[in-house]
């Protein structure tokens, strides 16, 4: 009787396990890598969605931007407000043991809309490599700008993500005096999003890339370019340059990220003799939103436009050469979803 019902005990315990390792899996056949990504998030006010970012299980945080809300020239203030982010509840549980890469917007970099004038940027450059804790004998000490990129190898395939800084070399923003709207389209050769550096550098970035996807990080959207705030949009010719940058690259499955907004939404097109549609995932906020948002033009969305708080969430499939992107929002609810397939 004893024996019987070890044998009992061992048939249980065989199948109880042999469950366990079949659901582990399957998850790992469906999401092979997962980012998480999001901007603007006010270091003084509760942020409720890092706990809900690491339910998750992301591979790679990445910040889009407005990561702290400083709008200073005073470099003291600049590192406190930092300190503060630093204690904010839940951040650190989320990024103590996965990768962290991150890009600046205006609220972190300088003064509210600033760009290439700002008088402060080089030592608020250093002050944000502190805190990402990037090693004083890094490249990225030396150069202008904060953009950089990492490969991230996996048994199934690869991912390359590349930050840019649409902050340290954009030209002055051209103010709307006809419209509502804030600002208005440069169509000067001269004006540039990039800068002549960071360009030859990202052409080089893609150009290069053996990755099966590559992830582009941009603070302020890059499809949207109607709603009259910042946007690539307002330097038509660096969108036509980023298009044929991506063509003429032959990268695979690249995709756009971008902040800024206080909104979340899909923004999609199809680009000429680019074998995949082009798509900006905006996610914005993380602690506060547009909320009384009613309607905005952008003749590239698709979906909806989301005005809750909210993370954005990428989940690569590499057999099905696809990503799954999400929106989550409080009690890691999804709000919306798009899935691409890649040639």
């Amino acid at each position: 009787m004893k024996n019987l019902t070890n044998f009992i005990y061992l048939l249980v315990t065989i199948a109880l396990v042999s469950c366990s390792s079949s659901k582990n899996s399957n998850h790992s056949n469906t999401n092979d890598f997962t980012i998480a990504f999001g901007s603007c998030n006010k270091q003084y006010l509760e942020n409720i969605l890092w706990k809900e970012i690491k339910k998750n299980k992301p591979n790679l945080w990445i910040w889009g931007g407005d990561n702290i809300y400083s709008d200073t020239h005073n470099m003291d203030t600049l590192r406190n407000d930092y300190l503060t982010l630093r204690k904010q509840k839940g951040y650190l549980d989320l990024v103590e043991n996965i990768p962290v890469m991150a890009t600046w917007d205006d609220h972190d970099y300088g003064l509210n809309d600033s760009g290439v004038e700002s008088p402060t940027k080089k030592e608020a450059q250093q002050i944000f490599l502190d805190f990402f804790n990037v090693d004083k004998t890094s490249p990225r000490r030396l150069q202008e700008g904060v953009y950089h990129s990492e490969v991230f190898n996996t048994t199934k395939g690869s991912i390359k993500v590349i930050v840019l800084d649409t902050r340290y070399f954009r030209s002055a923003l051209t103010k709307d005096t006809k419209n509502s709207k804030r600002f208005t389209p440069n169509t000067s050769e001269k004006g540039t999003i990039l800068g002549e550096t960071q360009w030859e550098w990202f052409i080089k970035e893609l150009n290069t890339s053996k990755a099966d996807f590559n992830i582009i990080t941009s603070s302020i959207q890059v499809l949207a370019a109607e709603h009259g705030f910042e946007t690539w949009g307002n330097f038509p010719n660096e969108v036509d340059k980023l298009k044929q940058t991506i063509i003429k690259s032959k990268a695979k499955g690249v995709l756009l990220l971008s902040g800024d907004r206080h909104i979340s939404e899909f923004s999609k097109t199809a680009v000429p003799n680019l074998s995949y549609p082009l798509i900006d995932f905006t996610s914005s906020g993380l602690t506060h939103s547009y909320s009384d948002f009613t309607k905005e033009t952008n003749k590239y969305r698709v979906q909806n436009v989301v005005s809750k708080i909210s993370f954005g969430l990428l989940k690569f499939n590499f057999k099905k050469k696809e990503i799954t992107m999400e929106m989550r929002g409080k009690n890691n609810k999804l709000q919306q979803e798009l899935t691409q397939v890649y040639p």
